[in-house]
């Protein structure tokens, strides 16, 4: 198989509401896609974020109600004409703090409409999912009552006392449904809009990020799977230590896991995780292969990542224990950073594709990985991801030496249309998936960036303009992925 396809998050999407949804124009990039010859579409994670990054969710089985969009509830009735201007506004941002306030309370009107008959699938929804649902939408009723921050509410809810949850959910039951309200609603949105890819012959490529938020609720209501203490306080955080993005490391501040515990009770978190998102997705980035292998520990009071050190991961134990052979889910391992023999090997014992990104490859003094000719068939090849800046970013901080290089690489005699010139690179490779940013097809710079790691200002807020998809990129598109054979009729044999 030779194939290719686009990496856009939802939130980039155009829409009325200062951020994109499950709407009609993801049904349109949807048709997008397959007018281009694409077949995989893929976005950062779907969940519940703690601030604005995706790679923070408060709840790792949970969806982010950011993305429900209110038009498909007004057709269902529980949104009126009038009502729905209270939650559009302009903007060529993302304006997450004004999403919060403005989409939840409008999807409260919609929950009052909606609890006035819960339907069968609703109960049948809320039943299927109770091994997380019930702790998040206790969760999220807790905080709403309490505030951010589990560990400073009442001892016998901070430690989650299943008696004194309970009492609270049945003195809250209102609040408690609304949230399972968002999520029966995010659920049934999602699904109906990743069956419309797939009929259009559309994959999704979804994405786990490795660690929950240290304040959400898969670490206030299973604390004994991660590094903390008997009070609740953490011991260690996650993170990475110094490299090519920070000269400190990132000190990401995530829980990490207690994975004896894991392993003795046979891994069953996971499990239900990774059966979570098989039924979410048609395939998964595995954020931060590496960590499986060993991950960077770091004191919980430890001012920067420097102070971290390497400590042992499940390795093949777990992938052996929650993949089956007879598993059809696909797993793109993110193996990027720090790249031991012993990564090496857990990943080709896992069988799982890597990832190579073109934007590391073109130092002329020595002979990367990721350089087209060195990449392998059973791999995933990007042009850049979200954290890496576009091409025409990267191309502006090279110095006249790696200029050189990639130009005599491509044996081009000019530098015009470098993300053209890139694509083609991730095109014409043996790599059985490319991988292009929409804002690289589109030729965007610096302010196309989607996320600048160590920083916390202006990430996650990149949002494409309706007017771009012009029928001149749809035949620009397919007209490459043709003249690369990644078509699907390509790949087919059937001419």
């Amino acid at each position: 198989m030779r194939a290719s396809g686009i990496l856009m998050h939802i939130s980039s999407l155009p829409s009325e509401y200062g951020i994109g949804s499950f709407g009609k124009e993801a049904y349109t990039f949807i048709d997008f896609l397959q007018i281009s010859g694409q077949q995989f579409w893929q976005v950062l994670p779907l969940g519940p974020a703690e601030g604005n990054s995706p790679y923070q969710p408060v709840c790792c089985f949970g969806g982010n109600y950011y993305f429900i969009d209110p038009d498909i509830l007004a057709a269902k009735g529980l949104l009126t004409g009038r009502e729905l201007p209270e939650a559009k506004f302009e903007s060529d941002r993302v304006n997450y703090s004004h999403i919060r306030q403005s989409k939840k309370k409008l999807f409260w009107k919609a929950f009052e409409r909606f609890a006035q008959n819960f339907p069968d699938d609703f109960e049948n929804f809320c039943a299927h999912n109770s091994y997380w649902l019930e702790d998040f939408a206790a969760f999220s009723a807790l905080r709403d009552k309490f505030g951010h921050g589990w560990r400073m509410w009442p001892r016998d809810l901070a430690f989650h006392e299943t008696e004194t949850i309970k009492n609270f959910c049945l003195e809250n039951e209102k609040t408690v449904n609304f949230y399972k309200f968002l999520q029966y609603e995010f659920s049934s949105q999602w699904h109906e809009l990743k069956n419309y890819a797939n009929t259009k012959g559309i994959k999704i490529i979804g994405d786990m990020p490795i660690y929950p938020s240290d304040d959400g609720s898969d670490i206030w209501a299973r604390s004994q799977l991660f590094d903390i203490n008997s009070d609740l306080s953490l011991k260690s955080v996650a993170g990475v230590p110094p490299d090519a993005f920070s000269r400190e490391g990132q000190l990401w501040g995530n829980p990490v896991y207690n994975w004896p515990a894991h392993r003795q009770d046979g891994y069953s978190w996971w499990k239900n995780r990774v059966d979570h998102a098989m039924d979410m997705y048609d395939a998964v980035r595995l954020d931060h292969f590496r960590g499986f292998e060993s991950y960077w520990s770091i004191p919980a009071a430890a001012p920067t990542a420097r102070q971290g050190n390497w400590k042992q991961g499940p390795g093949k134990d777990l992938f052996r224990r929650i993949f089956t052979s007879d598993s059809d889910f696909k797993i793109i391992a993110e193996d990027l950073g720090i790249i031991t023999p012993q990564v090496r090997q857990l990943l080709k014992a896992t069988g799982f594709p890597g990832m190579k990104v073109l934007q590391f490859a073109f130092n002329p003094r020595g002979n990367s990985d990721y350089l087209p000719h060195n990449i392998g068939e059973n791999s995933v090849v990007y042009t850049g991801t979200h954290d890496n800046p576009t091409i025409n970013r990267w191309w502006e901080r090279q110095s006249p030496e790696h200029k050189k290089f990639f130009l005599d690489y491509g044996a081009w005699e000019d530098d015009k249309n470098i993300p053209d010139k890139m694509i083609t690179l991730a095109f014409i490779s043996r790599a059985k998936l490319a991988v292009v940013p929409m804002q690289d097809w589109l030729g965007l710079g610096e302010e196309g960036i989607m996320n600048i790691p160590s920083t916390i200002e202006g990430n996650w807020e990149w949002r494409m303009e309706k007017e771009v998809l012009t029928d001149r990129l749809t035949q620009r598109i397919k007209g490459k992925t043709e003249l690369y054979g990644r078509r699907p009729w390509q790949n087919n044999n059937d001419k």
